[in-house]
């Protein structure tokens, strides 16, 4: 029974927030707690919901703090040659644009942290997207399915979990996935491609003459200063910058906030800052808060400046941080209840003995949809251990069974359980249920060439 209710409590909300009956927020609260009286749990729900927020309360104050540090750095202009290059690169043209956007999401992945990638991300291309009328469905699939690809690094989270849950070594679970996961980084290019070339027909290649002005969209505001303009010419008062080619720019190279001179201090901080994450000098929420409070004060020395940058991410910190915590009753419940765990059971008792030597071609499958629904520690702490005792039953060893535990991740990462996404869709104004609707099956598609190619060259 708690099997049939958990499935009906996942479909329900994502038809739900497919359909837009529902917001996000109110859909992750109010379903779970109809199903929690169904379950006949419903004194309990204080409870679940309580060990839910312990639980996800180092998450929202990690990605509240890092949206702050992120903002300030992108505010002070520390990602902009980075862009610059993106933007000449990408020109006017569709095609580019949607290449240029599935290479940006890779390279900022690098550095681990999803809402990282979606911040720097939607900061550089939003503005083109919006100028020339383009889907920015497909630039949130895009970046969703490049960051999942790259967030199988080994201090991206899931390879870690995956080393930590079957007592491995975490470079002998990455490192022979490497070329498995550079097809599957080439296919998201190739498909960017394909969407590109979609856009290109439907749109044309534009100049910048031809491309009408967005006035009324911004994307960092300067602190005391008016809006700063997106894709448009300069402030009044402030002389000309050359554009990037056919002048297209992604970020105000005039906005007050930049700050040239402390290039290099901004460039060593966040170097130290992400080399400390890796190294885990101390918890992340620890980290990104002590670098949020020395971006600030170094960079905006003066009180009304820092509170003028703090209020120029509040919208983002808000939404983010509201989402984590409505997350938090949706998880909460489902492991409070004990649905998780049914689910889980059920769907690896019905794995026929006749399977049992391709455990990890089974594992890859199941890690698809089960990393979908499911948290990333709830999969590799909960379910990775059943499914590698399976395996080993059969003579697949346990470093297989975790190769193929990270396959899943591309669609992972546009999960309702994974709080950056609701970054990337919020800096990008679309609703999380379009973005469900389109990245799907593109990113299970993803998924699957990664796992073929493991299969292929004889990794999995």
């Amino acid at each position: 029974m708690l099997t049939i209710l958990g499935f009906t409590m996942i479909a329900t909300f994502l038809v739900l927030i497919m359909l837009k009956k529902m917001s996000p927020i109110a859909a992750l609260v109010l379903i779970p707690a109809l199903f929690c009286v169904f379950v006949g749990k419903g004194a309990r729900l204080g409870d679940y919901v309580i060990d839910g927020v312990t639980s996800l309360a180092p998450t929202a104050a990690m990605l509240m703090f890092a949206i702050v540090y992120f903002g300030v750095m992108i505010d002070v202009g520390l990602f902009d040659p980075v862009v610059k290059g993106i933007l000449r690169f990408c020109k006017a043209d569709p095609l580019r644009i949607v290449v240029g956007t599935a290479l940006l999401a890779a390279i900022v992945s690098l550095d681990g942290d999803g809402s990282t990638t979606f911040m720097i991300t939607v900061s550089a291309m939003y503005p083109l997207y919006k100028r020339l009328k383009m889907s920015l469905v497909v630039m949130t699939g895009v970046a969703a399915m490049a960051n999942g690809v790259m967030n199988t690094l080994p201090w991206g989270g899931p390879t870690a979990r995956a080393a930590t849950a079957l007592k491995l070594d975490a470079g002998d679970i990455f490192v022979p996935m490497i070329p498995a996961l550079a097809v599957g980084l080439v296919f998201v290019i190739a498909l960017a491609c394909v969407l590109g070339r979609r856009e290109r027909r439907r749109l044309g290649v534009l100049t910048l003459d031809e491309a009408p002005a967005e006035e009324s969209e911004t994307v960092l505001v300067a602190a005391g200063g008016p809006p700063a303009r997106t894709c448009g010419g300069p402030r009044p008062g402030l002389p000309e910058e050359p554009a990037a080619d056919d002048g297209l720019q992604g970020l105000d190279p005039h906005r007050e906030t930049l700050r040239p001179g402390l290039y290099w201090f901004n460039a060593l901080l966040t170097v130290a800052l992400l080399t400390s994450m890796i190294m885990e000098v101390l918890p992340i929420p620890v980290l990104f808060l002590l670098g949020a409070a020395l971006a600030l004060t170094v960079n905006f020395p003066q009180m009304p400046a820092q509170k003028a940058r703090l209020a120029a991410h509040a919208e983002n910190v808000l939404n983010v941080s509201g989402m984590v915590f409505a997350a938090a009753v949706f998880t909460g419940v489902l492991q409070g209840t004990g649905m998780v765990d049914h689910m889980a059971g059920r769907l690896v008792d019905n794995i026929p003995d006749a399977m049992g030597p391709h455990m990890a071609l089974v594992t890859g499958v199941l890690s698809i949809p089960l990393t979908y629904f499911m948290s990333n520690d709830g999969f590799y702490f909960g379910i990775l251990p059943v499914l590698a005792e399976a395996g080993q039953a059969h003579g697949v060893s346990a470093v297989e069974i975790a190769r193929a535990s990270i396959v899943g991740q591309p669609l992972h990462m546009s999960s309702p359980l994974v709080p950056a996404v609701y970054v990337l869709v919020g800096m990008a104004k679309v609703e999380f249920g379009d973005h469900t609707r389109f990245v799907v099956k593109w990113a299970a598609l993803t998924s699957l060439v990664v796992l073929g190619a493991g299969i292929v060259f004889g990794i999995i």
